[in-house]
C-alpha cells in the first residue's frame, strides 16, 4: 500500500519534537531563536510570526544552507497546521541542524491562541 501525506507526517514525528504555540511564544522573547515559515509565499504574505524568515517547504533543502547558516541555532518551523513543518523539520534535521522544532498545529493554532502576527 502506498504511503499517504499523513503516513509521511506521521513518521516524521516520531523524530521531530513539537513546541505548543505557549512555548513558541514563550521563546520569541529569548535571542538567537529563528522562525521559519515554510509555506508559500502567498500564505506568508497575509500574515506570519513576527520576524519569521520564510523558506518555502519546496525548496527547503536548495535555500536551507545559504539562509540558515548556523547548524546549531533554534528554529522553529511552522506552516498552516503543522504538518509541512513537521516534515520540514524532520528534513533539517537529516541535513545537520540541531535544534529544530515544529509548531503544533501551526499558523492556525497560532492566530486562534491570539499570538502576534505581522504582515
Amino acid at each position: 500500500m502506498a504511503k499517504t501525506f499523513r503516513d509521511f507526517v506521521a513518521d516524521a514525528l516520531t523524530r521531530v519534537q513539537e513546541a505548543g504555540p505557549e512555548q513558541v511564544l514563550d521563546r520569541l522573547r529569548q535571542p538567537g531563536v529563528v522562525l521559519l515559515d515554510v509555506r508559500e509565499r502567498e500564505e506568508f504574505q497575509t500574515g506570519h510570526l513576527p520576524g519569521a524568515i520564510l523558506i518555502p517547504r519546496g525548496v527547503l533543502e536548495g535555500q536551507a544552507p545559504q539562509m540558515l547558516r548556523d547548524a546549531g541555532a533554534e528554529i522553529i518551523a511552522y506552516c498552516g497546521s503543522g504538518m509541512r513543518s513537521a516534515l520540514a523539520a524532520d528534513v533539517l534535521q537529516q541535513m545537520g541542524y540541531r535544534s529544530v522544532r515544529s509548531l503544533a498545529g501551526g499558523f492556525r493554532a497560532w492566530t486562534e491562541m491570539g499570538g502576534p502576527v505581522e504582515r
